[in-house]
């Protein structure tokens, strides 16, 4: 079996981020989609959000497993015996990054490859950060996201209510 993970911190999952493990789980015998519990960046959701959501997105796809995890994530990759890291691409800038995050993974890791998919054209200029921004400021996510995650992010906002620095110094707005 050639299991795959699929790590982020989902926040929220947005329909690139779905494209991209449903595209993965057409490769390999089972996406294991990893959400990560603390970045170095704030976040909107806490993790048990944005793995709820994220399981209600894949919960049709039996190929597709969502788990919350801690620490580096080749040793994640080790405990639940994945052989590959899938990473979606969007943009070239998207680029540098994944391939200095892959070199670094695989002198930690030499047995886990990574992968990276390419987005589909429609969703290259989907982030998880446009998405929490255009919600913030009571924008039309509806073909950003599923539903449930519009939902939440609505309720979510409602519940932060006014004032709350959600949103990047430089926005949509400037």
């Amino acid at each position: 079996m050639v299991r795959a993970v699929y790590p982020g911190t989902f926040d929220p999952i947005h329909l690139g981020h779905i494209s991209i493990a449903e595209r993965a789980s057409r490769l390999f015998d089972q996406v294991i989609v990893s959400v990560y519990d603390r970045p170095m960046k704030s976040l909107l959701f806490p993790p048990e959000t944005r793995i709820a959501l994220t399981q209600y997105s894949f919960r049709d796809n039996p190929k597709i497993k969502v788990v919350g995890f801690s620490g580096l994530i080749v040793e994640f990759c080790q405990q639940v015996e994945a052989q590959v890291i899938v990473r979606g691409l969007r943009v070239f800038s998207d680029f540098e990054y994944e391939f200095r995050y892959a070199l670094a993974n695989h002198r930690l890791a030499p047995r886990i490859e990574s992968i990276a998919l390419i987005t589909d054209e429609e969703h290259t200029f989907l982030s998880s950060s446009t998405v929490r921004e255009i919600a913030a400021l009571g924008g039309d996510v509806s073909s950003m996201v599923p539903p449930h995650v519009e939902e939440a992010l609505k309720a979510r906002f409602r519940e932060l209510g006014e004032g709350q620095q959600i949103v990047p110094a430089t926005s949509l707005r400037d």
